[in-house]
């Protein structure tokens, strides 16, 4: 097929529109529960106290603000796609948005002193018990009165390009790291299988054996460890032969491949899983996944992925199958000693060059022969 034929076939594929809206308008679609922001994705995108008000700053000075992209369901909802932190400033800011349970607090929100309105520290939107602190009814017709554009992505358009505009709209410069970014994608594709993810991440066996840094927690790195579990324990070798490319690619595609299966076997998923992680927290516990040192005969540093690819998916893929469990500790510190694993999970190997042989080690040593 021709470069022009693949733009002109993908091109009938998405329908779009657009026009300027006031944010008064915004407002009211939110009320009405005729905007989706996804209350759930305030965890992803962590804008900072300052931030807020210079955004809230931006609208008073006029500055035009870059439109918000959605996508129109069949039922005549905006999911929102794009815009998720600006439009929540605002509906936290008027005092109407719906946050999580665990999040919620209802004191009206106070600004933050910014560059070029000083003045704005310590202002609300509307307080009766705090009228000198809060904005003026022409300050609030200002806000209301401002435009915001919106881009539609229409709902006669293939049904995945609201997850491609999500992806490629909130990965480059945002504050919401890659995993971050797919969890957002599965929230708005498949709720299910994010909570199953979200649930075995919380699982305590995981939890003990993995051992991250708050950071990495923070970063939903514990949530990346299990969508790579569910992708690879149980894939055939042949297609993990074939990974190319930007790994963070190919666990979002991979994750949206999953997410839209009607068939998929998350009793399968959670049972290879929780046994997965009952052994090492029987056995070795927070040092499944260190360096092992033979002539200290200790574990030492912390959370390796390598040793993740070969402990956690091999014995996972076995998991029906896998040697008694006083066997475990002596089989994972005998990797540390394997030619492939050695050649295959330095400093530098990508994964495309790891995990085509690392994968395959970890079947072969936890098989129950």
């Amino acid at each position: 097929m021709s470069l022009q034929k693949e733009i002109d076939d993908t091109r009938k594929e998405i329908r779009t529109d657009g026009y300027s809206m006031s944010i008064g308008e915004w407002i009211s679609l939110y009320e009405n529960n005729e905007v989706n922001i996804y209350p759930e994705f305030q965890r992803f995108f962590r804008w900072s106290d300052y931030q807020k008000s210079a955004f809230i700053e931006s609208i008073l000075l006029g500055i035009p603000i870059p439109p918000i992209f959605v996508s129109q369901r069949d039922d005549g909802v905006w999911d929102v796609v794009d815009g998720v932190q600006r439009l929540s400033t605002i509906y936290e800011f008027v005092g109407i948005l719906n946050k999580n349970e665990e999040e919620n607090n209802n004191d009206p929100v106070a600004l933050q002193r910014t560059t070029y309105l000083p003045s704005l520290e310590g202002k609300k939107w509307d307080d009766p018990d705090d009228k000198e602190n809060s904005l003026t009814q022409t300050q609030r017709l200002l806000i209301k009165r401002a435009k915001i554009a919106v881009n539609i992505v229409e709902k006669e358009s293939d049904k995945m390009i609201k997850y491609e505009l999500f992806q490629r709209l909130n990965t480059g410069g945002s504050v919401a790291t890659h995993q971050e970014i797919r969890n957002c994608i599965l929230l708005m594709l498949n709720k299910n299988l994010y909570k199953l993810i979200r649930s075995l991440a919380d699982y305590e066996s995981f939890k003990n054996c993995i051992a991250l840094s708050d950071r990495l927690y923070e970063e939903q790195y514990d949530m990346e460890l299990v969508l790579r579990f569910i992708i690879l324990f149980d894939k055939d070798e042949q297609s993990i032969k074939k990974l190319g490319g930007d790994v963070n690619v190919f666990l979002t595609e991979k994750m949206r491949e999953i997410a839209a299966k009607k068939d998929l076997d998350y009793d399968k998923i959670e049972k290879a899983f929780k046994k997965t992680f009952d052994v090492l927290n029987e056995t070795t516990v927070d040092n499944s996944f260190k360096k092992y040192k033979p002539e200290q005969d200790r574990f030492l540093g912390g959370f390796l992925l390598s040793a993740f690819e070969v402990v956690a998916l091999g014995i996972g893929y076995n998991y029906k199958n896998l040697p008694v469990n006083n066997k475990i500790p002596d089989i994972i510190k005998s990797i540390w000693s394997d030619e492939t694993y050695k050649k295959r999970s330095g400093t530098g190997v990508r994964a495309e060059s790891r995990l085509p042989y690392l994968v395959p080690l970890g079947r072969e040593v936890f098989f129950n022969s």
